[in-house]
């Protein structure tokens, strides 16, 4: 039996470090997807120079070229769970702006591409993540977060987890910081975070 781990990091750095432990510690990279807020476009930022004319992105989360797939494979560590994967680009109701790769990013767009309702919470308690942490999950992406969720045999699910939980966001922690500001639950209908309200949320939690 397979089970779905999902965990938050508010440094893409701390969720690039945690793909790379999955991969040497055998996790298979078809299993991992990693889905991180590009409200201040630090994908573009990514991006290196190509003569690869393919280029389609926006809200259908369509390939952008296997050159630029791969460059920003390499900015997230160039492990075959991205490097061989198309990136994604997604607009998400109430999130804005991710980039992806992985099963779940490609789920999402799919959902997209097919007018599917439920977005990231929706794709989330799917895959068997509960009501609860989905909710916070999806707000964490919302205010800048990286998302990294892999599926792995149950017998293993303890020793991924622990690799999973280095530098991760306490879900119970960040939940009540949320709701002591006024926040109650994800709003699909609610304005994304501009870039400086992404960077500023950041800085918050820098550790």
């Amino acid at each position: 039996m397979m089970v779905t781990i999902c965990r938050l990091y508010d440094s893409y750095t701390d969720a690039d470090g945690v793909i790379l432990r999955l991969e040497a510690a055998g996790v298979l990279p078809s299993e991992t997807s990693v889905v991180s807020n590009n409200s201040d476009a630090w994908y573009r930022a990514a991006k290196t120079a190509s003569a690869d004319p393919v280029q389609r992105d926006g809200a259908t989360g369509n390939a952008i070229g296997k050159i630029e797939g791969a460059a920003v494979g390499a900015a997230i560590g160039a492990t075959a769970a991205t490097a061989a994967s198309f990136m994604t680009m997604l607009a998400i109701s109430g999130v804005g702006s991710v980039v992806g790769a992985g099963w779940l990013a490609a789920i999402l767009g799919s959902m997209a591409v097919g007018g599917v309702t439920g977005g990231l919470l929706g794709a989330l308690t799917n895959a068997g993540i509960s009501e609860e942490d989905a909710q916070v999950l999806v707000e964490g992406v919302r205010r800048g977060g990286t998302l990294v969720t892999t599926r792995v045999p149950q017998a293993d699910a303890p020793r991924v987890e622990a690799i999973m939980n280095r530098a991760a966001v306490n879900l119970w922690e960040r939940g009540d910081v949320y709701r002591k500001s006024g926040w109650q639950s994800f709003d699909p209908t609610a304005m994304p975070y501009t870039a400086d309200q992404v960077r500023g949320e950041r800085s918050l939690h820098a550790r």
